[in-house]
């Protein structure tokens, strides 16, 4: 009987180890398959635990969005108001809605009617729906990219490396018409041609727009635009470990002093 059920026992583990080995080989060959190549991890300034957004760099990053990216990606869930304290002040941020217009109403007679963009209007997209954005982009769907660092593995890493990571198809490697290489998207074959160059925009702070500075600003701009609430998140986070550690302080001394009597008291028996 003992040697029975250690017989099952022993099944249940190898099964147990051979299911775990499996899962974790599914997921790589998931993971790695494709020719494309692994990003790079860099060292952005919002990685850590006190380290905050590049104010300067979220700016010329949503230059880059606007001159660039906003051809053809939307931003819809950040407003203009979500700019305001974060790389424009409140006149700046309204003046960019303003050059915007949108469809409101109905107006008393119940037509819709076109008015000018405020603050708390969220930046639309450039297609009105999806098959407009294909039919424009010969069946390609350009994502909106308010979370696409949320969406993609690497997030900045690798949409900085997709930015700057197109190179002629090596020997081998039949591209399409309409259809560019670059190994660090999956499939090696991206719709999107290369987007930056040099030169692309002219920053309003005299910072020289290579291709490389583009898309590091674009990556930040797109990083917080996933992620806006990380600095006051972890503002918060350190003001409450502050404010705990000196509750544990305080409650260890507390808690020394109320049981110091029961501690030294003696018990005698007769």
């Amino acid at each position: 009987m003992a040697l029975r059920m250690l017989t099952a026992a022993s099944k249940i583990a190898v099964a147990s180890v051979t299911g775990c080995a499996a899962y974790v080989l599914t997921a790589n060959v998931a993971h790695n398959s494709g020719d494309n190549l692994h990003v790079t991890s860099y060292p952005w300034s919002h990685n850590g635990i006190f380290a905050a957004y590049d104010a300067a760099s979220i700016r010329r990053g949503h230059q880059v969005y606007s001159q660039v990216c906003a051809a053809c990606h939307g931003l819809k869930r950040i407003a203009y108001r979500n700019l305001v304290g974060v790389c424009y002040t409140e006149e700046e941020a309204k003046a960019l809605a303003l050059d915007k217009e949108y469809e409101d109403g109905p107006d008393d007679t119940g037509a819709m009617f076109d008015r000018p963009g405020k603050l708390s209007d969220y930046i639309k997209s450039p297609y009105k729906n999806e098959n407009e954005a294909r039919y424009a982009n010969n069946g390609g769907y350009p994502p909106d990219l308010s979370l696409i660092t949320k969406a993609r593995h690497g997030g900045a890493d690798y949409l900085f490396a997709l930015l700057t990571g197109y190179r002629d198809p090596p020997a081998g490697v039949t591209i399409a018409e309409g259809q560019h290489y670059n190994p660090y998207f999956p499939g090696t074959k991206i719709q999107m041609p290369n987007p930056l160059y040099d030169g692309g925009v002219e920053y309003e702070d005299g910072t020289p727009a290579t291709a490389s500075q583009m898309a590091k600003d674009v990556s930040v701009f797109l990083a917080w635009a996933g992620e806006p609430e990380q600095d006051e998140r972890k503002k918060a986070g350190v003001k409450a470990i502050f404010a705990l550690s000196i509750a544990a302080v305080a409650a260890g001394y507390w808690k020394r002093h109320l049981w110091s009597i029961f501690k030294s008291r003696k018990l005698t028996f007769h």
